[in-house]
């Protein structure tokens, strides 16, 4: 599937992907901007202030009864992390007109109701409305105290903050709660003001339009779009060894461990790490499922993810109090198999069609497509699934085992019940 790129205006660009395949048409319109402490909150916030109405749909029964009249269209805030960057903004979904009875295409209208949110949102003296800052504001904190509530999450979220201590891949996309209980309409205004006229804006569709018809669309969310400066996405570095793996400990009232463990990887072969990572704990067939979960019975859950703009690798697991050294152990044994090449064809095979099963279901979903370039761009790649599906395919065994060579544990974090850390 080939995408085209072009440049819209001021730090302004679109990426059309052609899909005769899906019924509806997809539009995106993405802020990028670089995600630091003190504006990941404002970030998070925004959209979800500015899908709350504009001004010519100020409320949202309004803004619903318009996209209703669109045969049932679709716009939803998006808030979200790559690589070092935050990206903000909508997505949203409409029938191709092909589908309709009288032809008509609804994305030029879908398109001016999009920019209507952005360069028109809800106001009242010059600010953004503040029963809606302080509304949103709310849901925003309870979203950010809930994870605490997801203990997998919650532990996957401890585990980059302690590991990438002081770099912005540390931060949660949401922000942090001082941060946002602190936000004001006054602040809130201010900062959108800012965004608008200086964040990268990436625009992204896909359907059955044509690119001519496309770009015409995204005119109507230009048309009022103020620019002033330019703000370059950040550039995303690789995570820096850490000289001796450190231990975070910490203890709640919970009845199950979660340990999690992170690596650096110092190989620049990305390819031949994203297949050792994926035989390592990145499907049901890999070593940490087959071995630490399926026949040691050490955990409950365990796998693994790279983080390719990083270069570095997370394990995730759920385990016994009593049983975190011996969990702990196995996994490194488990990486140590994958450096000695102690694998099976079978499981090679398999790690490659999990793989390419992955690449290529991308094509069945408008959204995942959006997501995969927005990724790219984000982290300042430019690859297609097509390519990167055919790089990993042609790692060779050698290859992995270099890889999973370069691997270093880095941070360990284990959330342990209370009585348990008095043991």
């Amino acid at each position: 599937m080939s995408k085209t790129r072009i440049p819209l205006g001021d730090n302004v660009y679109l990426t059309y992907v052609p899909a005769v395949k899906f019924k509806t048409d997809f539009l995106s319109a993405q802020f990028i901007t670089p995600l630091r402490r003190e504006t990941a909150g404002l970030n998070a916030l925004l959209p979800a202030v500015l899908e709350r109405g504009s001004r010519r749909y100020p409320d949202m029964e309004r803004l619903s009864a318009a996209l209703d009249l669109l045969y049932g269209a679709n716009v939803e805030y998006t808030v979200r992390k790559r690589g070092e960057n935050q990206l903000w903004g909508f997505v949203a979904t409409c029938v191709d007109g092909a589908f309709l009875p009288e032809g008509r295409s609804l994305l030029g209208e879908l398109a001016e109701i999009m920019g209507d949110l952005i360069c028109h949102p809800a106001m009242e003296d010059g600010l953004l409305r503040g029963d809606y800052v302080r509304s949103e504001r709310s849901n925003l904190l309870d979203a950010i105290r809930s994870v605490i509530n997801d203990k997998g999450a919650y532990a996957g979220r401890r585990l980059l903050e302690e590991m990438c201590a002081g770099e912005p891949y540390g931060l949660s996309r949401l922000g942090d709660e001082t941060s946002v209980a602190a936000i004001t309409p006054e602040s809130l205004t201010e900062h959108y003001r800012q965004q608008i006229a200086s964040a990268r804006l990436e625009l992204f569709y896909c359907g059955r339009q044509s690119l001519e018809e496309a770009q015409a669309a995204c005119g109507r969310i230009l048309r009022d779009l103020p620019r002033a400066g330019a703000q370059a996405p950040a550039m995303v570095l690789p995570h820096p060894p850490r000289g001796e793996c450190r231990l975070v400990r910490e203890a709640m009232d919970v009845t199950q461990g979660k340990l999690g463990v992170g690596f650096s990887v110092e190989t620049e072969d990305r390819d031949a790490a994203l297949v050792m990572n994926a035989m390592f704990g990145g499907t049901s067939n890999s070593k940490l499922f087959l071995h630490v979960r399926e026949k040691l019975s050490l955990c409950y859950y365990a796998s693994s993810s790279y983080h390719r703009s990083k270069n570095m690798i997370t394990v995730s697991s759920g385990i016994e109090f009593q049983n975190y050294q011996k969990a702990l152990d196995e996994i490194l044994r488990q990486l140590d198999a994958m450096a000695r090449g102690d694998w099976e064809e079978w499981e090679l095979e398999g790690t490659r069609s999990c793989i390419a099963n992955g690449h290529r279901s991308l094509a069945d979903s408008a959204g995942r497509l959006e997501d995969f370039y927005m990724g790219q761009i984000a982290t300042g790649q430019d690859q297609e699934p097509e390519s990167l599906l055919e790089a990993a395919l042609q790692v060779t065994p050698e290859r992995i085992m270099a890889a999973a060579r370069s691997v270093r544990p880095d941070t360990i974090y284990f959330l342990t019940g209370k009585e348990d850390a008095h043991a």
